[in-house]
């Protein structure tokens, strides 16, 4: 009897537990369809009470409906070791709930406490040359030191624990800029080294052939041995260098995942975002871990496109930022921080709206006030020094206001059926090439970017490749599963392209010993040899080239373009699609292969964007790749849904939309019939009647 009633209760608890887990993810949707609108703010600053509730109302005047907060603050948590102070904080997360505005909560995990690296010098920055650096800066602190990590956890648990059920509180984020900061040398960064290559190679014939070591008489005779592939200002042989980037990037993420895990213990429902600059020069590691484990349910970026209304160059580049850390999540993205400084005049209005074509769902100024100290004193944010609003804050109150219009229709869902191809080892040593992997990949968005065709970077390792055009720019490094995965997405009917540079080293950084490109020269049907450089062919040009100048013909077209090298490829079973026709005789140049129920194309170039453009239009059309809609060059745009469109004028003349029937402006609140102009640097947000 005891068991029957214990088996209904459970029962009955499981049916509970499911109407309530149902009924939260309802609410977690119906909020996805919302546009957020808001400020980078920095209450430790100024613990004013009075200009804290000024500016509380100030931001809820504009609309605003978040802010973030904590970024950079560790101490003024904890200043003092074991020592912590919310109560002040308290006060202000209160006061937001008050208003409606929702906080993300950084976890400030970097930089450490002066009190902490004096407690533990380890954690200081040792440059190349051996010498301690003062952590007069931001970001110098060794994040794989066991010490460090030890209080940087033991601060995210207590901060997460303290405001996990606070009703201002939307997310945590999870540190911030983690690319960014020096790489230390220090002996302990070297003995944890040397630990990590142990457990990769379990011995020393194994460190031994994958580094090369009889080159130059550097074998290793025992694992203390080992020092740092950099020293001073040399850089050592490849493979000691790819080791050492794919260790300082596992002890990035090792702590990130260690933060995720007492967030997601301690505020299991909240959500978690980061502004996730990967890829700075200083210290780029490898994201898609993250990425692809689903901890980060906001992949968040500075959007800093630039001070210009008129040039779109930074929008391009902050565009292909969402893309990058996004990958393939399908999550919103959100912009946690977005320029004010000295923008012009509708500059941010109009990123604002750009950035709502890559699935963005938040704007949040950087920063609301200009600050008075440190190294960022001089950018200026929506209040003056004094705390009087400036044009900025009627800028972003406009965006707030008008994406109160249009928020029911967004956060916009990306549907790509390209993928791009990046490889974090590739990009590592790709720094050996004139152009980097990076630098490809950027070059096939733009080709997307400009046609209004949506597009996923990926990691293949990680992704199931469902796409129609998979695009392989660059990927120097061609490990055995990333090449199995690129020969089946072929075999089983799509159409993969490869550029220069790509599947020239194995997994420890050398050159295969193979045909070229290794493990894929049969999918590809082609053999290159070798590559030429151009200036130095160019002596030999029957038309009288100099430098990088370079004639490409495709279709009988013949296409301008420069280019520092360029690879000589031997056809075996592919067709050649175009030459080089600039040099002493036609070289292959650009080769499409079947293979299976698919093809292979290879482009023995690096990627540019006057070679890459007719091959695309080709390939949009015969792969029936779905187009971005019909408008005039200078103009974004996407379809929304059904009969809804967002379109967004980035150039300085009147665009005209050709329009079939009857249409309303959700944003300006008018009725057009037929065609509709969109003027300068203005957005538009129509419904089809």
């Amino acid at each position: 009897m005891q068991n029957k009633i214990g088996a209904k209760m459970k029962t009955r608890k499981n049916k509970i537990l499911l109407l309530v887990t149902v009924l939260f993810l309802l609410s977690y949707l119906i909020k996805a369809q919302e546009l957020y609108v808001g400020a980078n703010y920095h209450p430790h600053d100024d613990k004013n009470p009075e200009k804290i509730k000024s500016d509380i109302q100030l931001m809820k005047d504009a609309g605003f409906k978040v802010v973030r907060m904590g970024h950079l603050a560790w101490d003024s948590y904890e200043p003092s070791d074991g020592k912590f102070d919310f109560a002040w904080f308290d006060k202000v997360m209160d006061l937001m709930n008050e208003v409606g505005i929702k906080v993300i909560l950084d976890i400030a995990i970097r930089p450490a406490p002066i009190w902490l690296h004096h407690k533990y010098p380890s954690i200081d920055i040792v440059d190349a040359n051996g010498d301690v650096q003062y952590p007069n800066h931001r970001y110098m602190d060794d994040v794989g030191d066991p010490n460090y990590q030890k209080y940087a956890v033991r601060y995210a648990d207590s901060l997460s624990k303290h405001y996990g059920k606070h009703p201002a509180l939307i997310a945590f984020g999870i540190d911030n800029e983690s690319g960014d900061g020096p790489i230390s040398y220090s002996e302990t960064v070297k003995q944890r080294f040397i630990t990590w290559l142990k457990n990769k190679y379990t011995n020393l014939d194994n460190l031994n052939k994958a580094w090369a070591t009889q080159r130059w008489s550097r074998k290793i005779n025992q694992f203390e041995e080992v020092g740092f592939p950099v020293s001073g200002q040399v850089n050592g042989a490849p493979e000691r260098m790819l080791d050492f980037k794919h260790f300082i990037s596992d002890e990035i993420n090792q702590l990130l995942f260690k933060v995720f895990d007492k967030v997601n213990t301690n505020a299991p429902n909240v959500l978690t975002n980061t502004n996730a600059w990967y890829f700075s020069y200083l210290k780029y590691f490898d994201y898609a871990p993250i990425a692809y484990s689903g901890k980060m349910t906001r992949e968040g970026e500075g959007f800093y496109a630039g001070n210009s209304l008129i040039n779109n160059d930074g929008l391009l580049g902050a565009s292909f930022g969402i893309v990058r850390i996004q990958y393939e999540s399908t999550n919103p993205f959100w912009c946690s921080e977005f320029t004010t400084h000295n923008a012009v005049p509708n500059s941010c209005r109009k990123q604002a709206y750009a950035s709502l074509m890559f699935g963005n769902q938040m704007v949040c100024g950087w920063t609301w006030q200009s600050m008075w100290s440190g190294e960022e004193q001089y950018l200026e944010g929506m209040l003056d020094w004094d705390g009087i609003p400036n044009r900025k804050y009627d800028e972003y109150k406009k965006i707030a206001t008008e994406f109160k219009k249009i928020e029911k229709y967004f956060p916009y869902k990306v549907n790509a059926e390209v993928g791009l191809a990046f490889s974090f080892p590739s990009q590592i040593v790709s720094y050996s090439f004139p152009e980097q992997h990076e630098g490809q990949v950027g070059t096939c968005f733009s080709q997307f970017f400009i046609r209004n065709i949506d597009v996923r970077m990926l990691d293949i390792i990680h992704s199931d490749l469902k796409y129609k055009l998979l695009i392989i720019p660059g990927v120097t490094l061609m490990d055995p599963i990333t090449a199995k995965k690129i020969r089946d997405f072929v075999n089983n009917g799509g159409t993969a392209v490869m550029t220069s540079y790509s599947a020239v080293v194995d997994t420890t950084n050398k050159v295969f010993a193979s045909t070229h490109p290794g493990l894929l020269n049969d999918v590809f049907g082609i053999r290159i040899g070798s590559y030429e450089e151009t200036e130095n062919m160019n002596e030999i040009s029957k038309i009288s080239y100099r430098g990088k100048q370079v004639r490409v013909s495709y279709k009988g077209k013949n296409i301008e373009s420069e280019s520092p090298r360029y690879d000589v490829i031997e056809t075996r079973g592919a067709e050649v699609l175009g030459n080089i026709t600039s040099l002493d005789k036609d070289y292959p140049i650009m080769t499409s292969n079947k293979y299976g129920k698919g093809r292979a194309i290879y482009i023995g170039l690096p990627a540019m964007g006057e070679v890459l453009s007719p091959l695309l239009d080709d390939l949009i059309s015969e792969l029936s790749i779905k187009k971005g809609p019909d408008v005039p060059s200078g103009v974004m745009a996407r379809q929304i849904d059904k009969s809804h469109f967002l379109y967004l004028n980035v150039s300085g003349e009147p665009k005209e939309i050709q329009i079939k029937g009857n249409s309303r402006s959700i944003l300006f609140d008018k009725d057009y019939t037929g065609n509709l102009t969109i003027a300068p640097y203005e957005p538009e947000f129509i419904e089809l009647k």
